[in-house]
C-alpha cells in the first residue's frame, strides 16, 4: 500500500486558494497509481501537524505543491511535519520514518526540470504559430529579495528554452524584482510577444497585476507604438494550473530518496481508527453536525439537523467530492478553513457505499476520526501554546509576545465556534463520540487560523471578530 501526499499554502479567506492541490489530487487518483492520495495545508485542513495522522499507509511520499524552492518548502513544512529537516532540499529529497511510517519528502514540482515542457505548451495554447523568426517568449516569475532560489528557477527554465532555439528570444521577467515585467516593451523586439506566468495557480497577480503592469487588455493585445515598433501579446495561463503538471508530481514521487519498489502495510492505529468509525456507522452514528445512517447496504450522510427531513427535500450528493464541495462554505458563502467551526451548512444528502463515505467523512472532518480515536484510547498527545508559539518563524514569531489574557480573549472568540475541546489549554474530555457523545471531539493543538489571529492581536490589528488580513 503507497501513499501519496500533496501539500499546499490554502488560505484561511480564499476557497479557491485550495482548487489546484484538489484537481491534481483527483486526477492522480483517478490513474489507480497510489492506493490514496491525500491533501494536506499550511492554512488549511488538514493541517501540516495533522496529514501524517490520515494517511493509511506506512509508505508515504510527499509533495510540495509550490512553483518554487524558499521559505515554506525549506522551513514551514518540514517544521510542521516533523522531519528534522531544515534549509535546502536535496535534489534527491528527504527521507524519514516517523511513527512506523517511512516518509518521503520531495523538492516542489515547480523546480522539475520537465516544467520547461510545460511552459512550452501554454506557450502553444496561447500562440500555436509561433515562430523563432518573430516570436519572442516572455517567462515571468514573481520573484523576491528574500529568497534567491525564488528567481534561479525561472532563470533555469528561460535558459532550457532559448536554447531550444522556438523563438526569437526568451526573458525572464518579475513582479517584484529587476528585471520587472513593465520593462517588456524596451527589452522584447519582436513583433509578437508570448507571455506565460510562471505561477501555481490563476489568482490575484495572474489576473490582475500582470495584465495591469504590462497594460493588456485579454488573452491578445496589440501596442501601435512600443519602441520597436508594433507588438501584439498573447498571454497565456499559469504554468501550474496545466494538466501536465500531474506527470510531473509523479515523476517527483518516483525519482524520491528511497522511493518504494514493493508496497507498504497498512498503518495499524490509522486502520483501527476507521474500523471502530465504520462499527458505529453501521449501527447510525452523529458526530460532529453530521448524522451516518445504514441504508439498504449504503451509508447516508447528512446534517444532524435536517435529521427526519425527506430526502427529496434535499440535494443529493453522490461523490466525496460533491460533499467536499457543498460544505466548504457556510451558508453565508463563506469559506470555512477550519472544519469543526459550528457553521456548516445544511440541506443536503449524501448516499455511498463504505469506500467513498470513508473519504467524504475524512473532508467534512479532516484528521477529526484518528485525533478522536487516538484521545478515546488515551494516545493523543496535546501540544501545548507555549510549545506552539515557539515554533513559529517569520511574520508569526510574534505570537511569542501574546500574553495570557491576548491569547484567552483571541480563543473566546476563535475557539468558542469551533466543536473541539482545547486540549492545549488544559480543558478535559473524559469522552468522544466513540461513547456516544456527538459534539466530543479533542483539539490537541491550536489550529494556524487561531495562531493568525493571534499574530493580529499582538500586531494590534485584530478589532473585534475575526480578522480578514490572512
Amino acid at each position: 500500500m503507497r501513499s501519496l501526499v500533496l501539500i499546499g499554502h490554502g488560505s484561511h479567506l480564499n476557497g479557491e486558494s485550495a482548487a489546484a492541490v484538489y484537481r491534481y489530487a483527483e486526477m492522480i487518483r483517478a490513474r489507480g497509481l497510489y492506493d490514496e492520495v491525500v491533501e494536506g495545508y499550511w492554512k488549511e485542513e488538514p493541517s501540516l501537524r495533522q496529514v501524517l495522522k490520515t494517511t493509511a499507509s506506512t509508505d508515504v511520499t510527499v509533495i510540495p505543491m509550490f512553483i518554487s524552492e524558499g521559505y515554506f518548502t525549506e522551513t514551514v513544512i518540514p517544521r510542521e511535519m516533523g522531519l528534522g529537516h531544515q534549509g535546502p532540499v536535496p535534489p534527491e529529497g528527504v527521507a524519514r520514518v516517523l511513527g512506523g511510517r517511512t516518509v518521503r519528502y520531495t523538492l516542489p514540482y515547480g523546480v522539475h526540470p520537465s516544467m520547461s515542457d510545460v511552459i512550452l505548451a501554454r506557450a502553444h495554447e496561447a500562440l500555436p504559430d509561433s515562430s523563432p523568426e518573430d516570436t519572442a517568449l516572455i517567462v515571468l516569475g514573481h520573484g523576491t529579495t528574500r529568497n534567491e532560489n525564488s528567481n534561479k528557477i525561472v532563470y533555469q527554465n528561460a535558459e532550457v528554452l532559448r536554447q531550444s532555439g522556438q523563438f526569437a528570444s526568451v526573458h525572464a521577467l518579475f513582479l517584484d524584482e529587476d528585471p520587472k515585467v513593465g520593462t517588456w516593451p524596451e527589452m522584447v523586439k519582436a513583433p509578437r510577444v508570448v507571455v506565460v506566468p510562471f505561477f501555481a495557480s490563476e489568482g490575484w497577480h495572474t489576473l490582475e497585476t500582470i495584465p495591469e503592469d504590462m497594460g493588456l487588455e485579454g488573452a491578445v493585445t496589440t501596442f501601435t507604438d512600443n519602441p520597436h515598433g508594433q507588438q501584439t501579446v498573447y498571454y497565456a495561463k499559469p504554468v501550474g494550473t496545466h494538466s501536465a503538471v500531474a506527470d510531473v508530481i509523479l515523476h517527483l514521487a518516483e525519482e524520491a530518496a528511497g522511493a518504494s519498489t514493493s508496497d507498504g502495510d497498512t498503518e495499524r492505529v490509522h486502520g483501527a481508527a476507521w474500523s471502530a468509525f465504520m462499527d458505529r456507522a453501521r449501527q447510525g452514528l452523529r458526530f460532529g453536525e453530521v448524522l451516518v445512517q445504514p441504508e439498504s447496504g449504503m451509508f447516508e450522510l447528512r446534517h444532524a439537523l435536517d435529521e427526519g427531513k425527506p430526502g427529496h427535500e434535499l440535494q443529493t450528493l453522490v461523490t466525496p467530492e460533491g460533499v467536499r464541495d457543498f460544505t466548504r462554505r457556510d451558508e453565508g458563502g463563506h469559506h470555512r478553513p477550519v472544519h469543526t467551526l459550528r457553521n456548516m451548512p445544511r440541506g443536503w444528502r449524501a448516499v455511498m457505499g463504505e469506500a467513498d463515505l470513508v473519504r467524504a467523512v475524512q473532508y467534512l472532518y479532516p484528521a477529526v476520526i484518528e485525533e478522536t480515536y487516538a484521545q478515546s484510547c488515551h494516545t493523543l498527545r496535546p501540544t501545548p501554546w507555549a510549545t506552539t508559539a515557539r515554533r513559529q518563524t517569520g511574520i508569526y514569531a510574534r505570537v511569542q509576545k501574546a500574553t495570557p489574557e491576548q491569547l484567552e480573549e483571541v480563543a473566546a472568540d476563535v475557539c468558542g465556534g469551533c466543536l473541539r475541546t482545547r486540549l492545549w489549554a488544559g480543558e478535559k474530555l473524559p469522552q468522544t463520540f466513540f461513547d456516544g457523545v456527538p459534539g466530543a471531539i479533542p483539539c490537541a493543538e491550536a489550529c494556524t487560523f487561531l495562531v493568525a489571529e493571534v499574530r493580529e492581536e499582538v500586531a494590534g490589528k485584530r478589532g473585534g471578530g475575526a480578522s480578514h488580513s490572512h
